[in-house]
């Protein structure tokens, strides 16, 4: 059973220069990576036994990421999925999560951060009960927000700006952008995409019931 042991990544994105950068840093650390510069090139190629994961561009053309996501659904296969994107608006970042994302990095992304995403995604693909301890911490540091911050919080992960968050709560916007970086602190999340998978994760938000 050789090929179910290997580990894989699946890279799909139309800029040359970013896959070729990323196949090289997944190499460099020892990990298989097969490159696509486009959806349907990899769904054409796509094994869905292979203990693998997914790095997805949202943008590209002719058939995007969240496009590709869906089509893997209708298939049925379920290969754990990182988006990666230069425009995380929080409407995109909420389909990718509401349908089945496990991360959405930022470009130009940290490469620490890139390993340590595929590395969570791939012991996701080979022990799915791992996700359940991830949770409880992230239900931890829900837990230990103050009142103030959890008002924050809310209206920032369903897609409202800091000036909107600030009427709804008659604040200053100063003051929402200082109880922000509270709560992404105290969230230990660096961006605000990963701030969202938290909340719906946890299940503080409904995806559905989005802006």
């Amino acid at each position: 059973m050789p090929q179910q042991q290997e580990q894989l990544v699946y890279v799909v994105d139309d800029d040359q220069g970013m896959l070729d950068s990323t196949v090289w840093l997944l190499e460099s650390v020892g990990l298989k990576a097969l490159p696509f510069t486009s959806g349907r090139a990899f769904l054409d190629a796509c094994e869905p036994d292979r203990n693998a994961c997914v790095l997805l561009d949202v943008r590209m053309p002719g058939m995007g990421g969240l496009n590709v996501q869906e089509e893997l659904r209708q298939r049925g296969i379920e290969l754990p999925l990182i988006f990666v994107s230069g425009h995380a608006d929080v409407p995109i970042v909420v389909r990718a999560f509401r349908a089945g994302a496990v991360d959405f990095i930022e470009k130009p992304y940290n490469e620490q951060l890139l390993l340590d995403s595929v590395q969570q995604a791939l012991s996701r693909s080979a022990q799915p009960v791992r996700h359940d301890a991830r949770l409880a911490e992230v239900q931890a540091r829900l837990d230990s927000l103050t009142p103030r911050e959890r008002d924050v919080l809310v209206p920032l992960v369903r897609g409202y700006t800091n000036r909107e968050v600030a009427e709804q709560l008659d604040i200053s916007v100063k003051t929402v952008d200082l109880y922000r970086s509270r709560v992404m602190k105290r969230m230990q999340a660096e961006t605000l995409p990963e701030l969202v998978g938290m909340a719906i994760a946890a299940g503080l938000v409904d995806p559905l019931a989005m802006r």
